[in-house]
């Protein structure tokens, strides 16, 4: 035992410019649902905890002004979030009819599998993720 147990990832944090519109966006076009909405009454500013189709949680809150980088794949930092699927192609149909911005063609998975990236509106890079069971 290495004195850390845990349970699982409780959820990443995004910063975002527009909260309303990309909380709407990760609803409309990935499934997720709004589950639980903080608004610290003193700011203004309000914090959305989305849950996934997989009962995963995203958390959307509001940025400050730090200069956004240009991401890839390989920026230091966090990356991107991949989204697992079982269709790959089934799913960049649907993105393709809500008009995504893709990130490149299909690629092979590190691990197995296939993926594909994409952009949301404020360009966080996600990725289609479609692989069989682990072993």
């Amino acid at each position: 035992m290495n004195g850390l147990t845990f349970t699982g990832v409780d959820h990443p944090g995004l910063a975002v410019a527009n909260i309303e519109g990309l909380t709407e966006w990760y609803c409309t076009v990935l499934g997720y649902t709004r589950w639980f909405e903080y608004r610290n009454e003193a700011t203004g500013k309000v914090v959305w905890m989305l849950r996934g189709p997989d009962n995963s949680l995203l958390e959307i809150m509001p940025r400050d002004d730090t200069p956004r980088p240009k991401r890839t794949t390989w920026t230091p930092g966090w990356s991107h979030l991949a989204l697992r699927i079982t269709d790959l192609d089934q799913a960049m149909r649907h993105l393709d009819e809500h008009g995504v911005q893709w990130g490149g063609e299909v690629m092979p998975a590190i691990g197995g599998g296939r993926v594909r990236n994409f952009y949301d509106p404020e360009g966080n890079m996600l990725q289609l993720l479609e692989r069989g069971p682990l072993e």
